[in-house]
This record gives C-alpha cells, sequence and structure tokens, in this order.
C-alpha cells in the first residue's frame, strides 16, 4: 500500500488541537530517505520467513521491558515477574488466519508500556543482498490503534537494531482490514551496519493498547516503491513534533500550556530569568524534583521546558514554535540526547548534530541569553553498558561548544555516580531518571556555575 492510498484516512485527526502535530508529523512521513552504499551482489531470492513455530525455521517471541516468552503453541501470555520495575501491563500473542488457518499471528495488548513480537530465524541470514533495492513485505491488519500505534523493525547485528515508527499512519488505517505493507530495507540500515548475520528478521512494536495481526512476511531482493522514511543522517536536525503512544494526547497540550505560560508572564511583566529545556530528566523537576526546585530555582522565575520522551528533532521544534519566545532569559540550562542513543542507538555524531542545532536555534532567537549546556547524564547501572558509552562519546564532542563567552559546558557525572562509576538506584531509581537525591545532587553541582552566569549583566 503506497503512502498516498493512506493520507485521506487522516483527514479527521487534523481537526482539534492534535492537528498542528498531525499537519507536521504527515508531512515529515513523506519526506526521502537516502539509502546506504549498495552491497556488491544485491540480487537474491525471496527469503520467507515462516510464522509458525510448528516448522522449526522460526521462532516467535512476546517481549516487553523485562521479559519474553516463546510461542511453542496456540497462543503464549507474557507473564509478569513476582516485582515488576515496570508496573502493569498485559500482552498475549495467538495463531491467528488470513487466507488459510494458521498463517497469520494476533498481537493483543494492553496497558503496556511496551509490547512487542519478535520473529527470528532458527538459522541467521545474511540480509546484505535485500538491502540496496530489496524490501521487507508483509500483511498486517491494524485492528485496534485507538490508543495504540505501531513501529516496525529488525536487527542489523548482535546488539543492533533499526526501527521504523509509523504510529500515525498505523492509526489511519485501523479497522480497515488487511494491508499489503512494503518497507524499503534502506529504512533499516546504517552505513557501517553488518546484516551478514541476521536472526531476528521482523519485529512488530507498541504500547498502550491494542490489536494487530501480521501474515506472509519476507524479504525481496527489489522492490518497487514503499514506504518512505526519515534519513536517519538527519533526523536529529529536521524538527518534528513527538509521535510516540504515550505522547499524542499529551505533548502538543504541553506545549501549549507552556506557550500560556510565557504570554500570561509577558502580560503580568513578571520576567523569566531561567529556563531549563530538556527531555524527561529536565520535566521531573515538577514531580521527582520538585521540593528541590522550590528551593533553588522558584526565586530566579524559572521556566521547565522538559519534554518526556524528547530527541534533539522535537525540542527544536518545540522552540521554533514560541517556547523561547516574547520573553529574556537570562541563562538557559540545556541538557538533551538521552532519547537520541537510547531509542535510536545514535551514532553520537547525529546526536551531537542535534544539540549544535539546537545551542544554535536558542543563540539565534535570544543572542543574550547565556547557556550552560549540561552533559548527557549517565544511564545505566554500569560504565560499561552501551547507551551509556554512547552518551560518553556524545559529551565529549559537545563539550567542545563552550565558547566561554555564550555558551558554557558542566559535566556532573562522576557526582551522580558511585566512585567506580556505576549508578545506583537511591539516585537515580530506574538508573536513567533522578530521584529527589539525584536533582539535589544536580542542584548542587550546578549552583556555582549557575549562580556565576545568572549574576552577570
Amino acid at each position: 500500500m503506497g503512502i498516498r492510498s493512506w493520507l485521506p484516512t487522516m483527514a479527521p485527526l487534523f481537526r482539534g488541537r492534535r492537528g498542528l502535530w498531525t499537519a507536521v508529523s504527515a508531512a515529515l512521513v513523506l519526506s526521502a530517505c537516502a539509502a546506504p552504499h549498495p552491497p556488491e551482489g544485491s540480487s537474491a531470492p525471496a527469503l520467507d520467513v515462516p510464522l509458525s513455530p510448528a516448522n522449526g525455521a522460526t521462532h516467535v517471541l512476546l517481549a516487553d521491558f523485562e521479559n519474553q516468552a516463546a510461542l511453542t503453541g496456540e497462543r503464549v501470555v507474557l507473564e509478569r515477574p513476582a516485582r515488576p520495575n515496570v508496573p502493569g501491563g498485559h500482552a498475549q500473542v495467538r495463531v491467528s488466519s488470513k487466507d488459510q488457518p494458521g498463517d497469520a499471528l494476533t498481537m493483543q495488548w494492553q496497558d503496556a508500556w511496551y509490547a512487542s513480537l519478535r520473529v527470528e530465524l532458527a538459522k541467521p541470514a545474511d540480509l546484505r543482498p535485500y538491502l540496496a533495492e530489496g524490501a521487507l513485505e508483509f500483511d498486517l491488519a491494524a485492528i485496534d490503534m485507538a490508543h495504540a500505534g505501531l513501529t516496525f523493525a529488525t536487527t542489523c547485528g548482535p546488539g543492533c537494531t533499526r526501527k521504523l515508527q509509523w504510529v500515525v499512519p498505523s492509526r489511519a488505517i485501523a479497522g480497515k482490514g488487511w494491508q499489503h505493507m512494503v518497507v524499503p530495507m534502506h529504512c533499516f540500515a546504517h552505513d557501517g551496519d553488518a546484516f551478514d548475520a541476521v536472526s531476528q528478521v521482523f519485529q512488530l512494536d507498541s504500547s498502550g493498547t491494542g490489536e494487530a495481526a501480521i501474515a506472509h512476511v519476507r524479504l525481496v531482493a527489489h522492490a518497487a516503491g514503499g514506504l518512505a522514511c526519515p534519513d536517519y543522517r538527519t533526523q536529529s536536525v529536521t524538527p518534528h513534533p513527538l509521535d510516540e503512544v504515550w505522547s499524542l494526547d499529551r505533548w502538543i497540550p504541553r506545549h501549549q500550556d507552556k506557550l500560556a505560560i510565557i504570554r500570561e508572564a509577558a502580560a503580568a511583566h513578571r520576567p523569566i530569568d531561567l529556563v531549563f529545556i530538556g527531555d524527561s530528566i529536565t520535566e521531573h523537576w515538577e514531580t521527582d524534583g520538585k521540593a528541590v526546585w522550590t528551593r533553588h530555582y522558584a526565586k530566579a522565575n524559572a521556566l521547565d521546558l522538559g519534554f518526556g520522551g524528547d530527541r534533539t528533532e522535537n525540542v527544536l521544534w518545540r522552540l521554533q514554535h514560541g517556547e523561547i519566545d516574547g520573553f529574556r532569559p537570562k541563562v538557559a540550562v540545556v541538557m538533551i540526547g538521552t532519547n537520541n542513543t537510547g531509542h535510536r542507538q545514535e551514532d553520537p555524531r547525529t546526536t551531537a548534530a542535534g544539540i549544535r542545532r539546537i545551542l544554535d536555534e536558542i543563540r539565534s532567537r535570544q543572542p543574550d541569553t547565556r547557556i550552560l549546556l549540561l552533559a548527557v547524564f549517565p544511564r545505566d547501572e554500569q560504565p560499561s553498558s552501551p547507551l551509556r558509552r554512547l552518551n560518553d562519546r556524545v559529551n565529549a564532542i559537545i563539550s567542545g561548544y563552550a565558547d566561554g563567552r555564550h555558551i558554557f559546558f558542566l559535566d556532573i557525572g562522576a557526582a551522580l555516580t558511585n566512585p567506580d562509576g556505576t549508578l545506583s538506584r537511591d539516585v537515580m531509581p530506574d538508573l536513567l531518571h533522578p530521584g529527589e537525591k539525584g536533582y539535589d545532587i544536580w542542584a548542587r553541582q550546578m549552583e556555582p556555575t549557575l549562580q556565576q552566569l545568572l549574576a552577570q549583566p
């Protein structure tokens, strides 16, 4: 099914408070994406991926953040751990039918933070011949997407997963029966990815509450057309609203609420001297860090512009749509990037380019504002964590953005970790977001530099 075939079905989504987000998202999903350099010998026969676990050629797995289970019969239900870190949620996969009995799989999930249907080959396959002109084809029935949305993924090797988010379009086709999907393989490929020994060839992810079915999964070496996808090389610097399942009903409203606060402050001639810009780590100053915020920043007429889930392109969109206009902050504290590296396993240079673009946007709109750029906080328990290492590499690049006049860099990571570099749950309960103790450390470590910047004329 081509992109134009589902665009007319999206008209109802353009109404109401979400219309602004939907219009931009729909426009950008049409953007062309650049293919990586094609491998040698790109011709190969079609590779069918059986969905029946009885055939022995594939394994079907159901997973969430904490657990996974294999489909061995007609149905598998994901059991909850005795002490789950992620509360709530239910997911199951069952064998179903499209053209003949047992040729499809149906996943149902309810109140899930994350649910994933994964199809693995029993013997790893070399997918390089499919990258340049090939596609991942499958039939999809988006049965219930009212509170859900889909993401497609495949692995590019050990520890390497590439995703294509398709949340808004999947809602547009909900309840419209089976659709034939053609996803160009270059949508999943980054330069340098191996793809020479891939086991997990297909992955269907979602969250919230919904139901979807897949059938007839296969890889073809040559395909015409197919879905559009963003160019991973420029995604971090291309302004875009956040389009996660859980963000659709809160991201634009939060943006509008922040604009209202700015307007009210201007009408009351109340200055906003300090602004914090970032993702959920910054947003949680309003919850876990509220007491610390009140002690340190309420007197500075501070404004929290942290939005959960944001990546650099989402911050850019917000800045270009008024969040730093209409007032003259003395200092802007910026920390962003952990969702770029965590969600997309993004090249640190690409994340750093997005941060550079944010700094430039702030400078162009508020040339008198001093920017305190914070190193991306450490995440995960061990310093050897792949995502921690990605963030470390981002920090090594962005530290060079400081000029000592307009942009200042501060790394407080050592104060948040133990002497051996490990991260403790009393500082960051989920090993990503600070608790109250973590926010207190953040404020105390930042205080000398921040007060110096606020005091400058």
